[in-house]
């Protein structure tokens, strides 16, 4: 833990210790805010809370803690309630994976469910009255413009970023009231890690459409989530690539994105 608590209001990101989640972090302390990072053990999460508390003059915690076991998401909402106060809450941890559905193991199964779907809905659950406390709060939750189209071969992660839009759309409208503000951001392809530029890469020309570095997803998921939008699209290509979802067939759209993974499958087994 890099730093004790604080009168000041703490925005809480999951998924922190690299990728977008560490994008999150890093722009949040730029503006000013105090964070609170949330990673799996092992991570070096107390050493980027460090990193981000001398650059930036600003305070940060860390907790290392696995989100697919409920039991850890509410003890980890405890603790943050008893210590903390919250103004800002990203929902950014999740898992994917891309292989035909029969050859996955059933833990894979459900570790993405619970990343994606339950430990999301737990943690605003658990934080929504500390958020609601303070003059203004927001909840930023990450989805994927793969939320648009099912896909072979990734059957069960699009269907996760499938909830969490209808989950972030219906619990705005819940919270029009108050003075909390509820968005969803679908960004397209990220340079997140190696492994994942690879499989953009292999994916080819129109995967790699509308791709932007994670520092600039951040920025501008920040930027949209203080004016208060809903849902957030960042680029032409998404805002393109949802349009389209919804002007084509279902099957039609299910036909192309399977046959653009499958061609990545193919690749990356030669």
């Amino acid at each position: 833990m890099a730093s004790s608590g604080s009168n000041q209001p703490y925005a809480v990101i999951t998924g922190a210790s690299r990728g977008l989640g560490q994008a999150f972090a890093t722009a949040l302390s730029k503006q000013g805010f105090n964070t609170i990072l949330v990673s799996l053990p092992g991570e070096n999460l107390d050493r980027t809370a460090d990193l981000i508390a001398t650059r930036y003059g600003t305070k940060s915690v860390s907790f290392e803690t696995d989100l697919t076991d409920q039991k850890n998401v509410i003890a980890l909402a405890q603790q943050i309630n008893q210590s903390y106060s919250v103004s800002i809450l990203i929902n950014n941890a999740g898992a994917g994976g891309t292989q035909e559905f029969i050859r996955s193991h059933p833990e894979e199964i459900n570790a993405i469910i619970q990343l994606n779907v339950t430990a999301t809905a737990l943690m605003t659950h658990q934080l929504l009255p500390n958020l609601m406390k303070q003059p203004r709060g927001y909840i930023l939750n990450v989805s994927s413009i793969c939320a648009f189209s099912p896909t072979g071969y990734k059957t069960v992660y699009p269907a996760t970023k499938i909830f969490i839009n209808s989950f972030s759309h219906g619990l705005s409208q819940e919270l029009k009231n108050s003075t909390v503000t509820v968005s969803v951001v679908n960004p397209g392809p990220m340079d997140t890690n190696k492994e994942v530029t690879t499989r953009i890469r292999n994916q080819g020309l129109i995967a790699r459409m509308g791709k932007l570095p994670v520092e600039t997803v951040a920025e501008m998921s920040l930027k949209k989530m203080f004016k208060g939008k809903r849902q957030i699209f960042l680029n032409a290509p998404n805002r393109i690539n949802h349009l389209i979802m919804y002007v084509i067939p279902l099957r039609l759209g299910v036909s192309l994105s399977t046959f653009i993974v499958k061609r990545e499958i193919n690749r990356a087994n030669k």
